[in-house]
């Protein structure tokens, strides 16, 4: 069990270095003005300033711009947002049930501190803003890098499916929660590149901090498990 939590938190540590490595080349390498220059929105000048800007522009070509898409999957998102409260309320009863946090599930308390930590990851992008949309959002050029929608269906469906692993005693149910998350998330992710809303390196800079953020929380969960077995 060392060696496993061991081995989720190094892999986690490693990739987060690179999100922070590909983050600094979406900054500076092949930075062209390809972002939207509306006459009649006041922009500022390096808004429209997009790094990998040859195969960003190539795939947004590609697809075009589908609102109606963006419009299902940003209130497909909620699903994920829903499955992350339900596993937060269910921390909060096991909390009020033994009055004791070493009794809640170790799983619920890894959970706990993954959403934190993606919560970080999401307001930090808020107010650092390293890329906007590629297009205009009800006039207003918002930021997109990384994809919120993508990172938080991608981290808070794969989360979900362990989770479930372990309050659905049924394997067959077990089958279909995990093969229906994965389909959903490929439907968010997918519905996100496709709407045109995002720009490619956006999407994809989502899943690498995701993955980052996915392999935490098993390191937190491998090691809580392990921590608790030393001390019964």
């Amino acid at each position: 069990m060392k060696k496993e939590y061991s081995k989720y938190l190094f892999s986690s540590l490693i990739v987060f270095v690179v999100f922070i490595i590909y983050t600094i080349c979406v900054q500076f390498v092949d930075v062209k003005a390809i972002g939207p220059n509306d006459p009649n929105v006041v922009l500022d000048p390096n808004s429209i300033n997009v790094g990998f800007a040859t195969i960003n522009k190539f795939v947004h070509d590609l697809f075009g711009v589908h609102f109606g898409l963006y419009n299902a999957t940003d209130i497909g998102s909620i699903i994920p947002i829903g499955l992350a409260i339900l596993y937060a309320v269910i921390g909060a009863v096991q909390l009020i049930k033994y009055k004791d946090i070493k009794k809640v599930d170790k799983n619920i308390i890894a959970l706990g501190v993954f959403y934190i930590a993606t919560v970080i990851v999401y307001l930090f992008f808020e107010f650092v803003v390293i890329n906007h949309r590629p297009v205009l959002i009800d006039g207003v050029l918002e930021a997109s890098y990384p994809s919120s929608t993508t990172m938080l269906s991608l981290t808070f469906m794969i989360t979900s499916i362990d989770q479930s692993n372990k309050y659905i005693k049924n394997d067959t149910a077990k089958k279909v929660v995990m093969w229906l998350s994965i389909a959903y998330s490929a439907f968010l992710v997918i519905g996100r590149i496709i709407s045109g809303v995002h720009w490619f390196t956006d999407i994809l800079g989502a899943v690498i901090v995701s993955t980052a953020l996915i392999l935490l929380y098993f390191g937190l969960k491998s090691y809580l498990i392990n921590l608790s077995e030393k001390t019964e």
